[in-house]
């Protein structure tokens, strides 16, 4: 048991595709914050452009 326990903690099979998937999260989140951002500063802009058309 105690040697199985061992392997179990020095096994690193799995980090490097839980890293790649933490990194992949973090610029998801990066780039769904930035786009709407950008989003909500065009929609202002088309609204006065639509407005000073008027």
């Amino acid at each position: 048991m105690r040697r199985l326990l061992a392997r179990f903690v020095d096994d690193e099979c799995g980090a490097t595709a839980i890293e790649y998937a933490i990194i992949a999260g973090g610029l998801s989140i990066l780039i769904v914050t930035a786009v709407s951002g950008i989003g909500s500063t065009l929609s202002t802009k088309f609204d006065d452009v639509s407005s000073s058309l008027k």
